[in-house]
């Protein structure tokens, strides 16, 4: 692979989930029992190769921090390159970068010291499993200023982002953003290559003319007169925009199919925490579910995904919910469709019920 750095914006679009994202940043959400949803970008740069990945921080990202230490468990822990957390500023001064073109200004002075030729710029906003080689490989190939990663799919009833229309040969031709439509369209999926010395210009550019806004002002003027290519990505790609596609995307998990190709072939890398092994008592029952290292079952977990050290006490019932670590579950409950944060109690005989398009959810350290 050609030598390459990463980046990653680890709190893009943090409102659109604020149920999780009031004490973390958006790629410090908890996912799949053990995992954070920025373990995938991650992880997916470190299996093709990259060694260097500068990670953008915005607000409350000391989880976020906790999470990825030094970066040893995805061998980022380096003298030279690494994991690279880079501050939230959009240029010199001290105010937070306010969109995406801010945070890339942010990065100029990690990607000026940056000897790779080219970068991979990702959000941490969604689940997927890509070998950004082969995504290099097509930029060299057709000599290309951009290449956007874009996923087919139907389009939802509000659709906010940004969908494109390519030629024979995927040489992107027109650039939507935040329109309606019906029908399958190309989604972009916020990941895209460039040669770090051509997004390097692009930031200049934007600086001395004032822009304020990467795909309005950069994407969709260069899709008229630059050479800009999609790459498509088929494989499972899950967007983590509202409470109900977090759901999604862990329910997901129950299916075999979608759990192998996420995890199957190489490793998603995770913050390694020792615990003891589950244990399901002699009264309980586990079906069709997630249980992690230290959990204690005691009650029946039917289509669920636990995280570490959550208790389920005797004569509790839980249904297609997703328990954050350390959470307890008292005795005789019954859970439905329940969304639960870290650290939360749920009292004796407590019933809680939400559904498939609205799950009921208790923010972290709630006692009920």
């Amino acid at each position: 692979m050609a030598s390459t750095v990463g980046v990653i914006f680890s709190s893009i679009n943090d409102e659109e989930v604020p149920e999780l994202t009031k004490v973390r940043s958006k790629g410090s959400i908890p996912y799949g029992g053990r995992y954070r949803i920025v373990d995938f970008a991650l992880s997916c740069m470190v299996n093709s190769g990259i060694t260097t990945v500068g990670m953008i921080t915005k607000n409350n990202y000391q989880s976020l921090m906790d999470h990825l230490g030094s970066g040893k468990e995805w061998d980022l822990a380096r003298k030279e390159g690494g994991l690279i957390m880079l501050p939230p500023y959009s240029d010199e001064s001290e105010m937070l970068y306010r969109n995406r073109l801010e945070g890339l200004k942010g990065s100029s002075a990690f990607l000026k010291k940056c000897k790779e030729d080219f970068v991979v710029v990702a959000d941490s906003n969604a689940v997927y499993r890509i070998d950004f080689s082969k995504i290099i490989e097509q930029h060299i190939k057709t000599n290309a200023d951009l290449t956007l990663v874009y996923h087919e799919h139907e389009c939802g009833e509000v659709n906010s982002y940004m969908m494109f229309e390519t030629d024979n040969d995927d040489r992107i031709v027109s650039i939507d953003i935040n329109q309606h439509s019906h029908g399958v369209r190309k989604h972009y999926i916020n990941v895209f290559v460039a040669r770090t010395s051509y997004l390097l210009n692009l930031i200049q550019t934007a600086i001395a003319r004032g822009y304020s806004s990467f795909s309005g002002d950069i994407l969709v003027p260069a899709a008229k007169t630059g050479n800009i290519y999609g790459y498509k990505y088929t494989g499972y790609y899950q967007l983590i925009d509202s409470l109900e596609s977090y759901f999604k995307a862990n329910m997901d998990l129950l299916n075999k199919k979608i759990r192998t190709e996420l995890f199957g072939e190489r490793d998603i890398y995770t913050k390694v925490n020792d615990a003891p092994p589950a244990m399901v008592s002699e009264g309980g029952k586990v079906v069709n579910s997630l249980v992690p290292d230290g959990c204690l079952i005691e009650g029946t977990v039917e289509n669920c995904i636990l995280f570490r050290g959550v208790k389920v006490g005797k004569g509790s019932t839980l249904k297609n919910c997703i328990i954050m670590s350390e959470s307890y579950i008292g005795d005789d409950c019954n859970l439905s469709y329940v969304v639960s944060d870290k650290d939360v109690s749920v009292a004796d005989g407590t019933l809680l019920a939400g559904c498939k398009q609205k799950p009921y959810f208790i923010n972290k350290g709630t006692h009920i």
